[in-house]
């Protein structure tokens, strides 16, 4: 069966990429012309060149069974608001509606914990529990919310579409890298003396790969599906990162004002008089949250695999580490 991949260059892309070709399915990519193609390198993959808001985009996925639509405009940066809705929630549309012309079969949409928001003082919650959009932290996590209402509104009109939700996912391929993945480049750089009170779901992200072959499998068109595993603080994170390194891991925990602070300074100010900031205000902001979630849904409706989360962070640290542009301070 020939599948249509948007955000194959990607982490989570590529890992799913490399199990459709491991499972037998033939891929088709979309790329953008300025793309970064070392995550698709040596792979058995037909790529067009094109965008998601192309008006002809259904043209080039003719021919395709299936369609994963998991590209997605990520910064947390404010200056990047209009680009956000522009690929997060005008591209989902465009995407859904080129599918329908398509005549694909089934699509699976990649949208994000993100878009479900927080529980109120930390609870854990599942696909049940939506926050407000309005305190939802940053256009980003906006962005991934009104991009999943096309999806479901798609849904409700007939086309064939599931959503999975991942959560911070934690593996091999992660080449931009995701806040995640930053954590343990900075944890490998000795970069990270402090750290934040906050928490996160993670997911070894072979098995979020795995999660969007099962919601095409076996997922219910409108539902959501969150991508999960294990709930952990960012110290218990850094903790086992020290037992796999044998890096000490930061024993003092910084008070949320001090970044913001300097967050806010750094958008506010430096951007203002044309320079680059460092680290952004709605960064630190979410971090000020935390986001645990509970995944039981996927694991007993898709059959959600929960591999063990030091084989990803291992896995992680081998292939970062095996790539200079990570590794030099």
């Amino acid at each position: 069966m020939r599948v249509f991949v948007t955000g194959g260059t990607g982490f989570v892309g590529a890992n799913l990429v490399r199990l459709l070709l491991a499972e037998g399915y033939t891929v088709r990519a979309l790329v953008r012309p300025s793309s970064q193609l070392d995550n698709l390198q040596n792979l058995d993959v037909e790529l067009v060149k094109g965008d998601l808001n192309h008006p002809e985009l259904w043209q080039q996925m003719r021919g395709c069974q299936y369609l994963f639509h998991v590209a997605a405009h990520y910064s947390l940066w404010q200056k990047d608001r209009e680009a956000l809705y522009d690929h997060n929630v005008l591209g989902t549309r465009n995407v859904l509606a080129a599918a329908k012309k398509a005549e694909i079969a089934r699509t699976v949409y990649t949208s994000s914990v993100a878009a479900i928001g927080a529980g109120p003082g930390g609870k854990v919650v599942d696909e049940t529990y939506q926050s407000p959009v309005e305190k939802l932290v940053g256009d980003y996590k906006k962005s991934k919310f009104w991009a999943e209402q096309e999806a479901m509104q798609a849904a409700q009109n007939g086309q064939d579409v599931v959503i999975v939700n991942p959560s911070s996912p934690i593996g091999a391929w992660d080449i931009k890298p995701t806040p995640t993945g930053d954590i343990i480049v900075r944890f490998l750089r000795r970069q990270m003396p402090f750290y934040m009170h906050t928490g996160l779901n993670f997911i070894d992200v072979q098995d979020v790969a795995k999660g969007h072959l099962l919601a095409l499998q076996k997922g219910k068109s409108g539902d959501r599906y969150i991508l999960g595993h294990q709930n952990l603080t960012l110290k218990q994170l850094l903790d086992q990162l020290a037992e796999i390194t044998g890096l000490q891991s930061p024993q003092k925990a910084i008070p949320a004002c001090i970044p913001l602070s300097v967050a806010w300074f750094d958008e506010k100010i430096l951007a203002s008089l044309g320079k680059t900031p460092s680290v952004p205000l709605d960064g630190v902001r979410m971090a000020t949250q935390t986001m645990f979630y509970d995944a039981s849904k996927a694991v007993r409706e898709l059959g959600l695999p929960q591999s063990p989360l030091k084989v990803a962070l291992q896995n992680a640290v081998n292939w970062f580490l095996s790539r200079p542009e990570f590794t030099q301070n």
